[in-house]
């Protein structure tokens, strides 16, 4: 994978406890696991989200990354401002399976 195709900047975040910062109390949220990490975020393409549409997904969008241990399905990605779902497991590639990851993210699905 070429390193201009990843262009993007986005942050993984993981749901976990955080500390409110009026009272100390430890809630329910979001902590950022990874941020600043190279990506491709792409829309999917008419006849990708036919397709997804017909697995009953709700995927719009691709995002690609390089591979990366730990990216879990029960994470989220923020990107401009926006929040996306990673929709079931990430895909790793073809040919070694080591050199990228292609997550398929619905937006603002999970707001938290």
């Amino acid at each position: 994978m070429r390193a201009g195709r990843l262009r993007h900047r986005i942050t993984f975040q993981s749901p976990g406890l955080v500390q409110d910062p009026g009272t100390g109390e430890m809630l329910p949220g979001w902590e950022t696991v990874w941020e600043k990490v190279p990506a491709s975020v792409e829309p999917l393409s008419a006849r990708d989200l036919i397709a997804a549409q017909a697995g009953q997904s709700e995927a719009s969008g691709r995002v690609v990354i390089r591979y990366r241990a730990g990216v879990l399905s029960t994470m989220r990605i923020l990107h401009r401002g926006d929040i996306y779902e990673i929709q079931g497991q990430p895909l790793p590639d073809p040919e070694s399976g080591l050199e990228y990851i292609t997550i398929l993210v619905a937006k603002g699905v999970n707001d938290g």
